[in-house]
Formats: structure tokens, sequence, C-alpha cells
């Protein structure tokens, strides 16, 4: 694959996708919001661009970032926490206005299964989305609005829950009594599935489609949580069963249609 690509957002899962792909042959561009991380970028052989986002406008040289690349990766979550309420999809909205100025023609844009909000039951790439929160609900209308650009192919990837060797959600929840919904099934994937994931949507030209990326293993809460808690030697949380709704199982059914097999357990 001797691809140059565009990853906009470096961070805990853009770096080691960099890196993969640059051992694939590809050209890296990478994007970063901080200036520390630019050295970082460059050592790893990542063309580093320091470039940001913001409702306002985009700062940094974004157009350079996207010249002569054959594909762009999206690597850039909302930030809707805390109070947080900046306009997500007035960000995206942007980033496309300055795409549809460049040569750049393949997307790949990083969204969540949030997007299901709280069904019941098994949901696929087929579901139409119900998002409840309000990041879901940006992440929707961001899919759409480069679906929608019919001279772009584009592909949208819904990861769940994305856990690794040094990011697992057991920790924040180790010693916490009465979370909510712990028959509910868990919907995670490892970082390792996600890049090779994206590297068979490169490789393979998945195009203009839409993947659930999620392990095709669902515990529920407490069994999973519990069983990761003795397993790092942490206190086990306590989880509520009371509850009678069963929660979603989110399925990579077109995954599966391609003979994607994820490799690494959750």
């Amino acid at each position: 694959m001797k691809n140059k690509i565009a990853i906009l957002g470096c961070g805990w899962l853009g770096f080691p996708l960099a890196r993969t792909l640059i051992a694939d042959g590809c050209n890296i561009n990478g994007s970063t919001t901080s200036e520390e991380k630019l050295k970082k970028l460059e050592t790893a052989g990542i063309q580093p661009f320091l470039i940001r986002l913001s409702e306002e406008g985009i700062e940094g040289e974004v157009q350079p970032f996207l010249t002569d690349v054959d594909a762009l990766i999206i690597n850039v979550p909302p930030k809707l926490r805390g109070g947080n309420r900046e306009n997500y999809v007035k960000k995206m909205q942007l980033l496309h206005d300055s795409i549809e100025t460049s040569t750049v023609k393949k997307i790949i844009f990083v969204s969540s299964t949030s997007v299901y909000g709280d069904m019941g039951g098994e949901v696929t790439e087929k579901t139409v989305p119900e998002p409840v929160t309000e990041s879901g609900k940006q992440l929707v209308v961001s899919e759409d609005i480069f679906r929608n650009n019919n001279n772009l192919k584009a592909t949208i990837i819904r990861f769940g829950g994305l856990i690794g060797p040094d990011r697992h959600p057991v920790r924040m929840l180790s010693g916490r009594t009465d979370i909510a919904k712990g028959n509910a099934p868990v919907n995670l994937i490892h970082k390792n599935d996600c890049i090779e994931i994206i590297r068979k949507i490169l490789i393979k030209n998945w195009w203009n489609e839409t993947f659930n990326g999620v392990y095709p293993n669902h515990p529920t809460k407490r069994e999973y949580y519990t069983s990761k808690a003795i397993e790092k030697g942490l206190q086990v949380p306590h989880f509520d069963t009371t509850a009678s709704k069963k929660g979603k199982t989110v399925s990579s059914y077109h995954l599966k249609t391609r003979g994607f097999e994820f490799t690494t357990a959750i």
C-alpha cells in the first residue's frame, strides 16, 4: 500500500494507526492540537501539522495538510461532557468546506455506537440511529455531512467503547456502587482491531459504507467488569441488575460479511 494518507487527530488511536500505515509503506500527514507533540510525530516519520478546529474556523495549515492525499481519516471525537456544549457539527461543516477546495476524494469518518442511543436488542448498520446524548446526536448529523456529498467516497466507522493496554473503563468503575444497567451487554473494541479495520478499508477499497466496529462477544456489564476488576487486582464495582430493559447488542454485521476477523479479545 503506497498511498499518502492524512490523519486528522494523531492521539491515542491516530498515532499508532499512523505508525502502522507507515510500516505498510504509506506516507502520512498527521495533525495534533498540541505544539509539544509535533516533534513526537516527526520522530515517528509522520509529517506533522498543528491544526485546531473551532466553531469560528480552522487554525493551522489545513490546505497543505490535505494536499495530494489519497484518503483523509477524520479521528476527532466530540468533547461534549462536563457541560461542554461546543458545536461539533459546525466544526465538521467547516472541515467539509476545506475538503471541498482540496483534492481529497476519500474519507474515513470515525464515529461511535452512541448514535444508536438506548435501543434494546441487536442493532446492525441497517438500524436507524436514535441517539439520546448530545454527542450521539451531533455525530449522526456529522456523518451525513460527508456521506451526502456525492463528490466524496465516505466510509463511516461506528466504534464501540475503545480499550487498550493503557485504557480500560474498569479503572474508572472500580469501587463504585449501584452502577446502572448491570445486565446490559458490553459493546467494546480493542485498539488493535480498530487499526486493522481502518487498514482493511484502505487496502480493500471499502468505500461508501457504514461499519460497526465492536468485538463479537457481549457479556453483561456486571459479568465483564467484575471479571476484569479481579484480573487487574482492583476493587470490584457493584451493579444494579434490577432494570428490566436488556440494552443493545451492537453487531458488526457488515464487517462479518466481508470476512473480517477480530483478533484481540476484550
